[in-house]
């Protein structure tokens, strides 16, 4: 079994060479602004020019607004949106008919009703992503908190879509969270740092060694 998987929340030069010459099929860019992995599009136009053909720059939003993403696909090559907000199916549909690209929906779980949840995209989202549900603070993000959620919630399930597993991943963590939920892909940001937005290239690729090995 391969598995896919998506770097999340790159910032450097370094950290991307990292992800790529590991083998990851996803970079992710974070532009929400409140998180410290955020960066501007030109800083994501930059770091994504280089990239290979087959590896896919993914966009992060959090219930942007349609001028917003559109800033940012007008400066940075970007394959697929992510929305990790509170966007509603209709939403997803919309955008992903206004912007022509694949959008990748997260659900964040904490509970089975919340996977169940994630039934109401297949028809709205090319891809979904599940992700621990933030905590109840003022300063708590959408993700990247560095939290896990018991996978054997979505043990079992079987989406349209294609998924994937996120929240508190790391590489001593990746090949028991994989058996127990059946994921093929995953997504680490807070796993393979050395502290929030500054991305650990050795933690990177140990990570992809890890995935590759599975």
């Amino acid at each position: 079994m391969t598995i896919d998987t998506k770097i999340c929340g790159l910032a450097s030069e370094a950290a991307v060479a990292a992800a790529v010459a590991g083998g990851a099929a996803y970079l992710g860019f974070n532009f929400y602004r409140p998180s410290p992995r955020s960066v501007s599009p030109e800083r994501a136009a930059a770091l994504g020019a280089a990239v290979p053909a087959g590896v896919r720059r993914v966009g992060l939003f959090v219930d942007a607004a349609d001028e917003a993403i559109q800033a940012v696909l007008n400066a940075a090559p970007i394959d697929i949106l992510q929305f990790h907000g509170q966007e509603s199916p209709e939403r997803v549909a919309e955008a992903r008919h206004r912007f022509g690209l694949p959008v990748m929906k997260a659900i964040a779980v904490a509970g089975p009703e919340d996977v169940l949840a994630a039934y109401r995209y297949e028809d709205a989202a090319d891809m979904l992503l599940f992700d621990a549900k933030p905590p109840r603070r003022a300063d708590a993000l959408p993700g990247g908190n560095g939290l896990a959620f018991d996978w054997q919630l979505i043990a079992g399930h079987r989406w349209r879509r294609p998924w994937m597993l996120s929240g508190g991943l790391t590489a001593a963590l990746l090949a028991e969270a994989v058996r127990i939920s059946g994921a093929t892909a995953v997504d680490v940001s807070s796993g393979v740092e050395h502290r929030p937005g500054d991305k650990d290239p050795a933690k990177i690729r140990e990570f992809l060694a890890v995935a590759r090995s599975l």
